[in-house]
């Protein structure tokens, strides 16, 4: 790591949908700071796979729309209305004349619901197209989408696509300008369509994402793919009478060719702080760093802070995974699985009050483990005391951009290795 540049600390965090909410929240109130965002759309839960199946070619909104929260503030009425659009869920029964009605009253601040009616005119009348667009497609098949339990904000996302003549990283660059947000957000790929897949030790098949992320055994998953097309039921009936090997060489076979988006590489090529996590390895963050290119554009930039922050609470995909073994388990998708071209070079570990059986296991020997990935351990209290299992966003961006400034400040932190 090289002496940083002046002027502002670029920040390239890869992201999922929630866990690192409370890190951008804060990097985004931090003055000098750059924020880029970096999502992957693979996501296809409950509505969100609904809504992928409705219109057949477009990535998962659910995670960008996720990341246009950390800004707003609910005590500012403006911020609060925009905040209420992209979380609004819809209510069982909703049909599509209903949906026009809402698009309609969200068209002046007279005719709003309550909660809506502080929208900024120029974000209201965003809102209002984009939800217009999508209505003009659901009139082409009324009975395609059952609209109950969808997020407003993903029905925004997926007109915006539609008014981009399906260019989904013309809809995230849409959405941001509508919310305001002061985040860079992008999506990791060019925004091809891919379906995520998961092929476990066992030989357990996790047919989509929303599988991967759900309970399961403990067995480790082995592989990741992404498909160019999501696997039918009949499909993967078949799969799961194969041997391991035979399966793995099925996927293989189908998968697609994912690319990168370049203005995603360019953000890693020049930052001064790359961030990995917090999220659900196995969803939200392992296949992003499975875009060509990401690998490459990390190790080629030199001057860079490059923090792996640890989950505070464990996840279903990783069980019984300790702290090392998540490091261990990112470098390997990244392709330096020694830490060689120095793709991490600190680890920012929780240390629990009191020991829990579902935080993941701090190194037994921290000098050891760094010395043998040539990373930097770095240990601190990070929960936040007033909402328990939940991280201290502040004080793990605070940290973060301690490193990016070649110094931990803390002395509550304990680095080593």
């Amino acid at each position: 790591m090289t002496e940083r540049r002046p002027g502002p600390t670029r920040v390239a965090m890869f992201s999922g949908g929630r866990g690192g909410a409370g890190i951008a929240r804060r990097l985004l109130r931090t003055p000098g700071v750059r924020l880029t965002l970096l999502v992957n759309g693979y996501d296809n839960g409950l509505s969100t796979g609904a809504l992928r199946r409705f219109l057949p070619g477009m990535l998962g909104p659910s995670d960008f729309r996720k990341n246009l929260l950390p800004h707003l503030d609910p005590a500012d009425p403006a911020q609060a209305a925009l905040f209420a659009v992209l979380e609004h869920r819809l209510p069982a029964g909703t049909a599509p004349r209903d949906l026009g009605d809402l698009a309609g009253a969200l068209a002046a601040p007279e005719t709003s619901p309550p909660g809506f009616a502080a929208l900024p005119r120029r974000a209201r009348a965003a809102i209002t197209r984009d939800l217009t667009a999508f209505l003009h497609r659901l009139e082409e098949d009324p009975d395609g989408l059952d609209l109950a339990g969808c997020a407003l904000g993903n029905l925004v996302f997926a007109g915006a696509y539609l008014r981009a003549g399906e260019d989904f990283n013309a809809a995230v660059r849409s959405c941001a300008r509508t919310f305001a947000t002061p985040a860079r957000l992008l999506n990791v790929t060019d925004g091809g369509d891919a379906h995520l897949v998961a092929l476990k030790e066992n030989g357990r098949l996790l047919a989509d994402e929303a599988d991967i992320v759900a309970p399961q055994d403990a067995a480790r998953i082995t592989d990741l793919f992404l498909l160019r097309r999501p696997l039918g039921p009949a499909q993967r009936d078949e799969l799961e009478t194969l041997p391991v090997q035979r399966i793995r060489w099925v996927l293989a076979r189908r998968r697609a060719a994912v690319s990168a988006n370049r203005a995603a590489l360019a953000a890693l090529a020049d930052a001064d702080l790359i961030v990995y996590g917090p999220g659900t390895p196995h969803s939200s963050l392992l296949p992003s760093y499975l875009t060509p290119g990401v690998a490459e554009a990390i190790a080629a930039n030199r001057a860079a802070a490059k923090a792996f922050v640890v989950n505070i609470r464990e996840d279903h995909d990783v069980q019984g995974m300790s702290a090392p073994a998540h490091v261990d388990l990112a470098l390997s998708y990244l392709g330096d699985p020694g830490n060689e071209r120095r793709t991490v070079t600190h680890a920012v570990c929780h240390r629990p009050r009191t020991g829990r059986p579902d935080v993941p296991a701090m190194p037994g020997d921290i000098a050891e483990a760094g010395l043998r990935t040539n990373t930097q351990w770095i240990i601190a209290d990070l929960a936040d005391p007033g909402r328990p299992g939940a991280r201290d966003g502040a004080r793990t961006a605070d940290l973060l951009t301690g490193l990016a400034a070649g110094a931990a400040s803390d002395p509550a932190l304990e680095p080593a290795g």
